[in-house]
């Protein structure tokens, strides 16, 4: 058995103080022990994107970083993207578009589509589609998640906040 290694996060504005196996990859740590569940294992081999949070406010494929590579860091899971009762402009776009289709891959579309509009917050259609290439979507197509994207950075540079 591997020795443990503590570690301390802030995950959603909450921190964390845990021993964790030094191979112990990021998702599984924000799944099995602190029971963050939004965050999806989809294929295990960085192909899919289903598990993309934000670190430090990067988005990362929360499956090709161990959890100690975590250690001091500030996590963003989709459980804290938005507030209680209030929808973040990215996911209000998935609900208003039709971009949430069987849900599995959507927390990782949305997280990457938030990084995306916090770096460029007037993408085209193009960038768009660019931006979620590391995402994958079995459901159907990618039209109405990239309206989705497109109605939240409209709504983003409004100003306008996502329930007015």
């Amino acid at each position: 058995m591997a020795e443990k290694v503590r570690i301390r996060v802030q995950v959603n504005g909450v921190e964390h103080t845990s021993e964790v196996e030094p191979r112990q990859l990021l998702v599984y740590y924000l799944r099995e022990t602190l029971g963050l569940t939004g965050t999806h294992v989809g294929c295990d081999t960085s192909q899919c994107g289903a598990c993309v949070v934000h670190v430090d406010g990067q988005a990362v494929k929360s499956c090709t970083m161990f959890a100690v590579q975590a250690d001091g860091a500030k996590i963003t899971t989709i459980e804290g993207l938005g507030e209680m009762g209030r929808l973040h402009p990215v996911q209000e776009g998935f609900w208003e578009m039709h971009g949430l289709q069987c849900g599995f891959c959507t927390p990782g579309m949305i997280m990457a589509a938030a990084d995306l509009l916090n770096k460029n917050p007037n993408p085209s259609e193009q960038e768009i589609r660019h931006a979620l290439e590391g995402n994958l979507c079995r459901c159907t197509g990618y039209h109405n998640i990239v309206r989705a994207v497109q109605y939240a950075a409209q709504k983003m540079q409004s100003g306008v906040a996502a329930d007015d």
